[in-house]
């Protein structure tokens, strides 16, 4: 399995990423490959203020929809093109598969990996936390070898964690119009279940909990596309990959949309008619395995999720 690129902490500027903003980014680096090497001209064309225009350069990054080249220009990728690009099949990611491909896509960025994406999804074992584990958990993961990180940076990464993915409440309980701005909200894969005091704490802290039961909306043909990516990035010279690997290994389907066993498997079941024979899975009493048996095409894949939807 490849050694992970370094890890991103910033650079989000607290903003959750927006609906608009991803098929926006890409809809203006197609004509200007240069817009954001320069804040002044980006904030114009984008239309927002400077931190935002960064979180929009950030969030389009870690989605994988755009990518910078050589030169520090950016272009649309080709993920980017075929789900949000001219004649795409979300140009305004309205359906629910294409959140949860950009979600996938933010969990498992292999050249950007972002660090708080891939310790609570791969690392914290449990259902349950609050903010105050969690900062002492990123703590103790960060690495030696990486910058110190300051309690605020870290705070700031798991606040946009939750924020990405629960909708927030005004002091009457009710949904904030700003919460409604990220659209992974509707993933319900972050839910807020109660508040307690604990650990010595003066004040009453938030507790979340992932939802670990099964994703219906996290299709077989989904499911196939992404297990694909998952085997290119860490697995590309395996013909085989055994089920605990795409259940429970960092990175890996299970982890990334938190899928109990029984979910992974049944998708599993199907990934030979999914995906038309080139990937199967095999069960025996001694040995579960996906086997690749041709080389399989990421476009053909995504399309197959819409082919399915239409």
């Amino acid at each position: 399995m490849p050694a992970l690129a370094p890890f991103r902490f910033s650079g989000h500027e607290t903003f959750v990423c927006r609906y608009a903003w991803l098929p926006k980014a890409s809809r203006e680096v197609t004509p200007n490959p240069l817009l954001f090497k320069d804040d002044d001209n980006a904030m114009v064309a984008l239309g927002v203020g400077k931190n935002m225009v960064r979180s929009i350069h950030f969030w389009a990054e870690m989605a994988q929809v755009i990518e910078q080249v050589e030169d520090g220009s950016h272009r649309i990728t080709s993920f980017g093109q075929q789900l949000i690009g001219h004649d795409g099949h979300e140009p305004f990611l309205e359906s629910v598969s294409a959140l949860w491909l950009i979600h996938w896509k933010i969990a498992t960025n292999p050249k950007s990996p972002l660090f708080f994406w891939h310790q609570l999804l791969n690392f914290w074992h449990r259902a349950e936390f609050r903010e105050s584990e969690i900062i002492a958990f990123f703590e103790k993961n960060t690495s030696a070898t990486a910058a110190l990180r300051s309690k605020s940076t870290l705070g700031a990464g798991y606040r946009v964690f939750v924020n990405t993915y629960v909708p927030g409440q005004s002091a009457k309980g009710e949904v904030g119009e700003d919460s409604l701005d990220s659209p992974l909200v509707e993933l319900d894969l972050l839910r807020r279940v109660g508040d307690s005091r604990g650990g010595g704490l003066q004040h009453r802290e938030t507790i979340f909990a992932f939802n670990l039961d099964d994703k219906p909306a996290v299709s077989p043909t989904l499911f196939a596309y992404c297990l694909h990516n998952f085997w290119s990035n860490n697995y590309p010279d395996e013909q085989t990959l055994p089920f605990s690997i795409i259940t429970a290994a960092p990175g890996s389907p299970g982890q990334g949309f938190k899928l109990p066993e029984f979910a992974v498997r049944r998708r599993l079941d199907l990934l030979k008619a999914t995906t038309g024979g080139v990937f199967t899975f095999e069960e025996s009493v001694s040995l579960q395995l996906a086997q690749r048996k041709r080389s399989a095409d990421f476009e053909t894949l995504l399309d197959a999720v819409y082919a399915v939807e239409a």
